[in-house]
């Protein structure tokens, strides 16, 4: 047998490890991917396990948050190779931290239960300080306890509870709802209810009204109820859940509590089952005209659909009552029933160009237009 000298093995583990690193993204099947025309789509950055939302500091450093993996990433340019991005951990071991959101310096971060802040951290991503709780009241339930979370324009973080089961009526109004407090985690109030599960939402830039995905129900066949994208003008509102879903579809178990009628129904449906989840207004430069203002979703894909649906990068245009307002932007991700890829949240650059996480390839694209 022959015996590899100790250089020899030593040499080919780093050869090996090399070429994984330089060949993961590679081998992701991007010509499968299918934009407009003019579109272009490439690795952002690569090694984020679960990529999940997004954010970006004051300094240009992009924040990433998990589910599954539990850490938080920073994602910078590459001191040494301009072409690639270098990615940080500056938090691991946290309950779910799928949030993030960033306010005068500081990272905030949602866990499960409470709301973390890393303050100065941009100026610290190699030393990340301690974090600090900004508030640990929230429930612990896991199922839909991941939180999307953002500030608004009226400088409160906006913080969602989802509901804590497929379909059900908790006592605890927190539940099912989307919560605001002050960035200290004071005067934490219900903004909106009835809402199962939101995992994105935005504000209108010209009105600074909210607007938020849904995800529908379980276990009502393949095609009902439809996820949904709402619209939250004030405080107070209620949108259905769990009486009535989407466009006022009555629940059979407990729709015949209440009247439809008596909530605000969705904006728009979306597809049924898709996993509706992070979403963003449209306010670069680079993009057709025709795009600004106008809304993407990334839609994750069915698990409860005899045919998967979503795996896929959805616009809407919110001021539309065309019935094709509602449009696929970017699809591909799912072949032949089977997906390699998913959609998980979308942040529009500084530049125009469009990001968009994938917590299943664990890489951030990059959506731009070049019209050649």
């Amino acid at each position: 047998m022959h015996m590899w000298p100790p250089h020899a093995k030593l040499f080919l583990g780093l050869f090996m490890t090399l070429f994984a690193t330089c060949t993961q993204a590679e081998t992701l099947p991007l010509d499968q991917l299918k934009l407009p025309s003019g579109f272009k789509i490439s690795i952002y950055a690569e090694d984020i396990p679960n990529a999940r939302a997004m954010v970006l500091g004051e300094r240009g450093t992009l924040f990433v948050g998990s589910r599954e993996a539990g850490k938080v990433y920073a994602v910078i340019d590459d001191p040494v190779n301009k072409n690639k991005k270098k990615v940080l951990v500056i938090a691991k071991n946290l309950n779910m931290p799928a949030g993030v959101a960033f306010k005068d310096g500081a990272l905030y971060v949602s866990e499960v239960n409470r709301i973390l802040r890393f303050d100065n951290i941009e100026k610290n991503l190699n030393h990340p300080p301690k974090a600090a709780i900004v508030n640990n009241t929230f429930p612990s339930e896991t199922h839909h306890g991941w939180k999307f979370i953002a500030f608004g324009p009226d400088g409160w973080l906006y913080v969602p509870v989802g509901a804590p089961c497929n379909i059900c009526l908790s006592d605890d109004p927190r539940f099912a709802s989307i919560m605001r407090m002050k960035p200290d985690g004071k005067d934490l109030e219900i903004f909106a209810s009835g809402i199962r599960n939101t995992v994105g939402f935005d504000w209108d830039p010209k009105t600074k009204e909210l607007w938020f995905t849904d995800n529908g129900r379980d276990m009502l066949g393949d095609d009902i109820p439809a996820d949904e994208l709402n619209h939250a003008p004030k405080k107070g509102m209620h949108f259905g859940y769990p009486f009535c879903h989407a466009s006022k579809i009555a629940d059979p178990e407990f729709g015949k509590q209440k009247i439809c009628d008596e909530f605000t129904a969705s904006a728009v449906d979306l597809g049924p089952h898709v996993a509706a989840l992070g979403m963003r207004f449209y306010t670069g430069k680079m993009f057709p005209a025709s795009y600004q203002n106008k809304i993407f979703i990334a839609e994750h894909g069915s698990w409860n659909r005899s045919i998967p649906l979503g795996y896929r990068v959805t616009v809407v245009d919110p001021k539309s009552h065309a019935k094709d307002k509602y449009q696929v932007f970017a699809q591909g991700w799912l072949q032949e029933g089977k997906a390699w890829g998913r959609p998980a949240d979308v942040l529009v650059m500084k530049d125009g160009s469009l990001l968009v996480s994938d917590d299943k390839a664990n890489v951030i694209y990059r959506i731009f237009f070049k019209d050649d």
